[in-house]
């Protein structure tokens, strides 16, 4: 009887002793925070507002859209190539429009000059002075169309604004009003009048984004809006909404994410193997890395996240090494693709823990 009383009251302070731990577990749950260190509400919602005007005429292409607006985050130019006809152009004009900041077009052509994009010293008549008169590149969002059909000395006239955010004409520095993005586009099949960009001109491209032909419901879905468009102008449905200020202040909450630094070595490990392939004629810069940090910061805030995560390193890591690395001549002759080869690459790098 009383080994039965004894009983009974164990398993009554064991029930007790249970619930308090349950209740204290509770409450301590409730102590912990887990609010984001950064507040990424606002360029969340901006994201959104962004994405929901483009997609209001842009059927698919939802990747090609997520790099553009990661590589506005990012501070980073983007080149865009594709066949005609995917939505290039139409995707990046849209794009200016949702946004409240200044929009320029340039249509390369074999006889464009430097002194059409970057503008020239005009003499004034009425002052006896050379004024000068600002080019096209002097706006936020630069769009160059058909880039590979300049020649080499147009395209050198890209080389310091692209980095520097600014040109210097006759000894005299004119810097760009930020934010500064350009995005350009280009075709691959086409060899005729074009010129192929220099290496040197591709690594001031943060991504490469490659764009495929819409699947069977998109392009259906493509049909469909342009028939019920009836001949109104595309643009006139989309409307701006981030303004400059709110742009540069995104990029720099961006620039504010975290990342730990068995992350940033693994982005090192990444960068030297493409020097170590054997496939590879030409390896990464530093310059390549850098990329990938600032680009895997906006994937993370693009999904309302502080930190980075091994996830957003890889997500980069095609798109802005796949126009920086050179394939080998006997492996290009075999078909092998630098996006193959950055694939292998990654699998081979142990992620880390």
């Amino acid at each position: 009887m009383e080994e039965h009383l004894n009983n009974e009251l164990n398993e009554e302070s064991g029930q007790n002793t249970s619930e308090e731990q349950t209740n204290a577990t509770e409450n301590n749950a409730e102590d912990i925070s887990f609010k984001s260190r950064i507040d990424l509400s606002e360029l969340k919602d901006g994201i959104t507002l962004i994405k929901n005007e483009v997609e209001k005429v842009i059927v698919g292409q939802k990747e090609m859209i997520d790099m553009l607006i990661a590589s506005i985050l990012a501070n980073g130019h983007s080149l865009i190539e594709g066949v005609p006809g995917v939505a290039k152009t139409i995707s990046a004009k849209l794009l200016a429009k949702s946004l409240d900041i200044g929009f320029s077009r340039i249509q390369f052509t074999p006889d464009l000059m430097p002194s059409d994009i970057l503008g020239t010293s005009v003499f004034n008549m009425k002052n006896s002075e050379f004024e000068f008169k600002e080019g096209p590149i002097f706006s936020n969002m630069i769009l160059i169309d058909e880039i590979n059909r300049a020649p080499a000395k147009t395209q050198a006239a890209l080389f310091e604004v692209m980095e520097e955010r600014q040109i210097t004409i006759d000894g005299n520095k004119f810097k760009m009003e930020l934010p500064f993005i350009v995005l350009a586009t280009q075709n691959p099949v086409e060899q005729e009048g074009t010129y192929r960009l220099p290496e040197a001109q591709l690594d001031r491209f943060l991504f490469k984004i490659d764009v495929d032909y819409p699947n069977l419901d998109e392009e259906i879905e493509i049909l469909n809006r342009e028939q019920n468009l009836k001949g109104g102008a595309k643009t006139e449905q989309v409307t701006s909404h981030l303004t400059k200020a709110q742009i540069n202040k995104f990029q720099g909450l961006v620039e504010q994410i975290l990342i730990e630094s068995h992350l940033l070595k693994y982005i090192a490990d990444i960068i030297v193997s493409t020097r170590n392939n054997p496939f590879l004629y030409l390896g990464a810069s530093p310059r390549a890395s850098i990329a990938i940090l600032r680009a895997s910061k906006a994937f993370a805030a693009m999904d309302a996240r502080d930190f980075v995560t091994p996830e957003d390193i890889k997500r980069a890591a095609i798109p802005v090494l796949q126009h920086r690395v050179i394939v080998t001549p006997e492996r290009e002759m075999e078909g092998i693709t630098t996006k193959q080869i950055i694939k292998q690459i990654i699998e081979a790098v142990e992620i880390p823990r």
